[in-house]
Order: C-alpha cells, then structure tokens, then sequence
C-alpha cells in the first residue's frame, strides 16, 4: 500500500458520516478562517471530537473537511496535513516503531540508575563504606540529576528536533556508564554514575513529544500508557535481573551488562529511529533542501547537521531557555505537579530503600540473600504489566464515556477520574508494605503490599501525563520535563530519612504517614481541579 493509500485508509471527511446533511450553498468563507493546524491548540483542554458536534460548533463548511478517525467516529486532532511525510500520516507499523524504539530507550535511565540498587552491598564491600553512605553518595544524586537532564534536553530540542538529540545524549550516557564498569575507586565511580543519569534522561521526555507527534489525540493517553510503563518499570529491572548477576560474580558485570544494553537502544536509534519534528505552522514545513542521497540524508538527519539548518525557523534561544519557566507557575499545572511529586516520589523511594529493609537482619529488615532480594523485585515489574493493562482501558472507557456526556466534547479534567481509582489501591499499597516490614508479616503480604502500590502509581501517573498534555498542547517537552523533575525531585530525599524512620518509629507509620500525605494532596488538588479547571485554563493556558 502506497503512504498516500494508507493515509486514505485512515482518515475520512465528515461528510463520509453524514452525506444527506450537506448543505451545497454553504459559503467557503468560514472554511477558510478556521485555522486548520492549530485549532487543538489555541483550544487547550477542551476538543470537539463527534463529528456530528463539530458541525453545530463549526458549521458544515468547515466540518466537512475536517479529517476522521479511520472508523468516522471521531475528528482527528491535530488534523493531518496532505503531506504525505507529516508523521501523522505515517503508516501505523512506522509509527508503533518509534514508539518501541523510545520506549527501550526510556528504559535507560532508571535502569542505569537502579544497577546499583541491586550492588549495594557490593560497592559498599568495594570501597570499603557503609550501604547508606553508598545511597547517600550515589544512588540519591544520581536520581536527583535524573530530573534536570530532562529540562536542558527540551531545550536542545526545540532549537534541533528529537532524533539527534535523542542520539547525542544515549552516546554520551553510555560512555559513562562504561566509566562506572571500570571505576578504580568511589569519587570516580559517583561522578560516572551522575553524568550517566543527567544524560541518559532524554527519553523520559521525548516520549511525550513522539507520541503527540504521531498519534492522534484520542490514541495519545494509550500511547503514553506502554511509553509511561517503560521509564515505570525500569528501575526494578535491574535489581531483579543483576541482583542474581552479583550473587556469583563481579558488581562490575552488571554495569557491563547495562553498557550492553544502552549500546544496543544506540543502534536502534542510529539505525531505525525517525525524526518525528513536523514544523506543520510554517509554509513549507521542511524548507531545507534534502540531499539527494538517501544515506547522507539520514547521517545529517541523525547527527544534527539538518536540525541546526532547520533551527532558524524554530524557537528563538531565548524562548527555549524560559519555556519550562513560563509555564510551571501556572496554578493547574504546578498543583498537579505537586501531587505527583509526592504519589511518584515516596514510590522512588520505596525502590532504593526496600534492598535495605529486606537484606538487613531482622528486627529492622527480612534478612534476605542477595538471591532473595533479586527474586522480590520481580513483584513491581509485574505490578506495572498489571497496570499498564488496566490503565489502557480504563482510560480508554472515561475518554469515550465522558465525550459522550458531554455531548461530543472532550474536557481535560475527565482525565482525573483514574485518579479516583489509583488512590486506594495507593493507601492499601503503603499500609500493607509498612506492616509487613514492622510486623514480619509472610512474603506473600510483603509481595501483595508492593504490587499494590506500584498498579496505583503507573494509573496515576499516565493520568497525570495525559491530562498536563491536554492542557498545555504546544509544550509537551516542557510538561514531560517537568513532570520529570518533579517525580525525582519527590523521591531523591526519601532515602535520606525513610531508613532512619522506620528504624526509629516504626515501617508502619513511616509507609502510613508517606500514604496520608498523598491521599491529602489528592483531596485538596483533584477535586478543585475537576471544578475550577476550566476556568484555570481559560485565564492561565498558554
């Protein structure tokens, strides 16, 4: 199939829905006023998706050239260019890629950073130090730096699109981590460790740019679903794996092993990832000249010589650079920002401190083998699979639900409902963990008390996302950036005093008190926001 006969295959006028409602003496007058391509996002928040609504709102001139889903029952939004190369136009096998592709590579930074989770008492062994001087030192710094990575790699890439920036930063992660394998003492191994996450954080924020660049907005919050599970997951996929790793061999095999795998996310990059950066406002969105071999095309593309040609029709420096402060102060945003924080934090901080509590000897901990320690990570990846699953549909069935309540619009608030749901299965998640690191409950409490609260973190926070996308449409760098920074800057001090806290007073009321400070944000922020939303992003939406 031609990309032309697959375009045709996908999208369909209004008039396909209805073509008895055709009003032929309708002036072209209203057609040609209607801003075609940035409609979705002078319009923040709120979204004509019903095609039969979008006639009473913008009249059949205009609604009969707006283009549909493949199945005619939603408006596509953004709308789709003629252009066979505007990435929303792409075929779905080409646009699944680069999802798959960011989503590996999404995986890098929490699961560099999570390596030396599962070698805790190994470096601790090596540099002759305690575990907590080893969290303190590399563990907490490495997550802190994790966050402001993200806010520069989103400025690089207004100026010079996703691709070589995705690139650049992936080469430059992966030569630190190969400097952590090899470290020949701690300083060295500290600052290896923190160059590798402020680096390697790039695709935790440009899976909100790829995703919005090629899914159309009524797939996008499934789209962010498998993209959100990847950077979710990550930080208990090294532990669980390398934990076993380092029972029998060298701690420095496991950051062999995570070189290995960044190296091979570098190659999918280099070799299969796309540029998906569309400059749809300007005339002509690609108004540098291609060269005529396929192969120098794709090296400039990738390496950046095409970004920095493009960059004078892009954003200026200056707005690059203020972009993530113009819009945090924003009271919609910077509210949920804090809620996240703290449902994303505290559950950051359960990862770096559980190797703690279940390798210590009781009564503080479990007294795990390092083999029993790796085997218990296995409960949050598959706690994020069971998440991902129910997310993706629930999420799907209060998009539809609430469009339909609303007569054919979509509002951005109805993304705040899932909240609803992940904020019990948080309190029980929390409390049932906590007990069962006070009380010595069996395993199979401990395993259920995790899990729990990991399905409540991956709904939550896919909510999360969806809903600061839908109000902010023309900064989704910056809100993935600074959701991204928010997340790691709400766990980086857990481990600080999460440890001494429970040492001191008890699991149950460190994990209770950290659950209550959640469900309290909750109560104050979700609500006022499904109320007063609408008028918040009237007065403040960029």
């Amino acid at each position: 199939m031609s990309m032309k006969d697959a375009k045709h295959d996908t999208s369909h006028s209004v008039e396909d829905v209805d073509e008895k409602s055709r009003d032929k003496d309708t002036s072209s007058d209203t057609s040609t006023e209607f801003d075609f391509v940035s409609y979705h996002e002078s319009n923040a928040g709120r979204l004509v998706v019903d095609p039969e609504e979008a006639k009473i709102e913008f009249g059949e001139a205009v609604a009969k050239k707006l283009k549909l889903s493949k199945d005619g029952t939603k408006v596509l939004w953004p709308q789709p260019t003629d252009d066979p190369e505007d990435p929303q136009n792409w075929t779905d096998f080409r646009k699944n890629l680069q999802l798959f592709i960011i989503t590996l590579a999404a995986i890098v930074p929490d699961f560099d950073s999570g390596i030396g989770i599962a070698d805790i008492f190994a470096l601790a062994t090596q540099y002759d130090t305690t575990t907590g001087h080893i969290n303190n030192l590399t563990s907490n710094w490495s997550i802190f730096l994790l966050g402001w990575g993200g806010i520069f790699a989103v400025m690089l890439m207004r100026r010079f699109g996703r691709l070589p920036v995705l690139f650049w930063s992936q080469v430059l992660a992966l030569g630190f981590l190969v400097g952590c394998t090899f470290a020949p003492n701690l300083n060295t191994f500290t600052a290896m460790r923190c160059l590798t996450a402020f680096f390697a954080t790039c695709p935790q924020v440009t899976g909100l740019y790829v995703v919005t660049d090629l899914f159309p907005f009524h797939l996008q919050a499934r789209k962010l679903n498998i993209w959100t599970m990847g950077f979710i997951i990550s930080p208990f996929l090294s532990p669980f794996m390398m934990g076993f790793i380092v029972a029998r061999i060298s701690w420095r095999w496991t950051y062999g092993i995570g070189s290995i795998y960044g190296a091979i996310v570098v190659a999918l990059i280099a070799f299969l990832g796309e540029e998906t950066m569309y400059d749809r406002k300007l005339p002509n969105p690609r108004p540098i000249p291609r060269p005529e071999s396929r192969w120098q095309n794709r090296i400039q593309t990738l390496i950046g010589i095409t970004g920095w040609k493009m960059a004078k029709y892009r954003d200026s420096w200056e707005k690059a650079f203020f972009a993530c402060l113009n819009v945090v102060w924003r009271p919609h945003l910077f509210a949920i920002l804090l809620f996240e924080a703290m449902v994303f934090g505290f559950s950051i901080g359960i990862n770096t401190t559980n190797a703690v509590f279940l390798g210590s000897p009781p009564p503080l901990g479990y007294g795990f083998s390092q083999f029993g320690i790796a085997g218990a990570y296995g409960t949050p990846i598959v706690a994020v699979l069971i998440g991902e699953v129910l997310g993706r549909y629930f999420n799907d069935w209060v998009m539809n639900f609430c469009i339909r309540r609303n007569g054919g619009v979509f509002i951005a608030e109805s993304r705040l409902w899932t909240c609803y749901i992940a904020m019990p299965l948080y309190i029980c998640g929390f409390v049932v963990l906590g007990a069962s690191f006070q009380m010595h409950l069996s395993v199979g409490a401990l395993v259920m008390g995790w899990g729990i609260a990991e399905v409540a973190v991956m709904i939550n926070t896919v909510a999360v996302y969806a809903y600061c996308n839908d109000c902010f449409p023309k900064m989704q760098g910056e809100i993935s950036a600074l959701i991204n920074l928010a997340r790691t800057l709400g766990g980086f001090s857990v481990a600080y005093f999460q440890v001494p806290w429970a040492t001191k007073n008890g699991a149950l009321q460190t994990f209770g008190v950290e659950a209550a400070i959640v469900v309290a944000l909750f109560l104050l922020i979700v609500p006022t926001l499904q109320l007063k939303g609408g008028v918040l992003r009237e007065r403040f939406s960029m």
